[in-house]
């Protein structure tokens, strides 16, 4: 297996300045899809929608850097990014980003570390889901909802974190391969 080189470094700290600050960035995105979901008792669904920009982080750093923690570093990193910026959400941010990165990490971990495609994005996607969505049902009371409504947010949540910590992962690695940033090897 891969081991940490400088260059590993270098990038998981760039790919988290910059995830962060995305991070960030979004904050007052959600607050205004929130109230715009809040007189139809949809507020929910603006953290379900978003969630997957807030995770992306952990899938393009395990995708890309290929070394065991490094999904867990990317995401955990892109929090304290987060954090220092003044996100909305303070210190329990790093609290969300370990976990995030832990669930994404676990995709990576169930195939060895071995098989990089999109069967491995879809896992990472569907464990990030999980756990975090676990998270949510103990911290946001989601395990108060009827099923229905914890149905749709995880459906939601499961397609917006593939949407962007899968396809979007997969298309930016290729990118880095034609722009030679990456190896043909590594995408």
């Amino acid at each position: 297996m891969k081991g940490w080189h400088v260059r590993d470094i270098i990038f998981v700290t760039i790919l988290a300045i910059f995830m962060g600050t995305i991070f960030f960035v979004t904050g007052p995105l959600y607050t205004v899809l929130a109230a715009a979901l809040a007189p139809a008792g949809l507020q929910p669904l603006a953290n379900e929608l978003l969630l997957g920009i807030w995770v992306m982080a952990g899938p393009l750093a395990g995708f890309i850097i290929r070394i065991p923690g490094s999904a867990t570093l990317g995401e955990f990193l892109g929090a304290v990014v987060e954090m220092f910026f003044g996100g909305i959400w303070g210190a329990s941010t790093l609290i969300s980003g370990a976990l995030q990165g832990i669930g994404s990490e676990l995709g990576f971990a169930l195939t060895g570390y071995k098989h990089y495609g999109w069967f491995t994005l879809a896992l990472s996607s569907l464990t990030t889901a999980i756990v975090t969505f676990g998270w949510d049902m103990i911290k946001n009371g989601y395990a108060s909802y009827h099923l229905g409504f914890m149905a749709l947010l995880f459906v939601v949540r499961l397609l917006s974190i593939f949407f962007f910590g899968g396809v979007l992962t997969k298309l930016i690695a290729n990118l880095l391969v034609r722009a030679h940033v990456l190896p043909s090897a590594a995408h």
